[in-house]
């Protein structure tokens, strides 16, 4: 597999890990938890995912030809809890991480070598899609915190749970 193939099928397993972890929390919160905020100056959930997805949609669309940031997106709006209901903020989640992934599916060998504009600073495929990359699981990692917060000791772990390294690992060595 040459680098192209390689890097692009990492890139999707790690962007696919992170919308797992985020489903996984959304799978344990109710619509009333995805408006919940810790603080009145805070983010919720719901916000949360409405930025990632409105990114998503800029950065993501007509992505080998237009610049990463749309002049129809307003990224200050993004940050207003306007998405009522779960399923509109799942279904907002889902669109903003399909049209990630129909651009990921657009890039090839033939067009590996593009260089991508976002704000106007050309970036090459690789840096463009890092830079996403260092951005999703950021807010993706908020979301996580936040439904642990929102669930307590009902909070079901996204990982290894304290205290089951040591049995964890002797799963994955007794496999090998």
């Amino acid at each position: 597999m040459d680098f192209p193939e390689n890097y692009l099928s990492n890139v999707k397993f790690e962007f696919h890990r992170y919308k797992t972890m985020g489903d996984a929390t959304f799978d344990q919160l109710s619509e009333e938890d995805m408006h919940w905020k810790y603080a009145e100056t805070d983010n919720s959930i719901a916000v949360i995912v409405k930025h990632l997805a409105g990114n998503m949609l800029s950065r993501w669309t007509q992505f080998l030809t237009e610049d990463g940031e749309k002049s129809w997106r307003n990224r200050e709006s993004e940050f207003v809890d306007s998405l009522t209901s779960k399923e509109e903020i799942l279904a907002y989640w889902e669109k903003g991480w399909n049209c990630l992934f129909t651009a990921l599916d657009g890039i090839n060998t033939s067009n590996f070598d593009s260089k991508i504009k976002i704000r106007g600073e050309a970036h090459t495929i690789v840096e463009a899609i890092n830079r996403q990359l260092a951005h999703y699981p950021n807010h993706v990692g908020q979301i996580a915190y936040i439904g642990k917060m929102i669930k307590g000791n009902d909070w079901i772990s996204l990982s290894i749970p304290k205290g089951g390294s040591d049995a964890f690992n002797k799963s994955m060595f007794k496999s090998k």
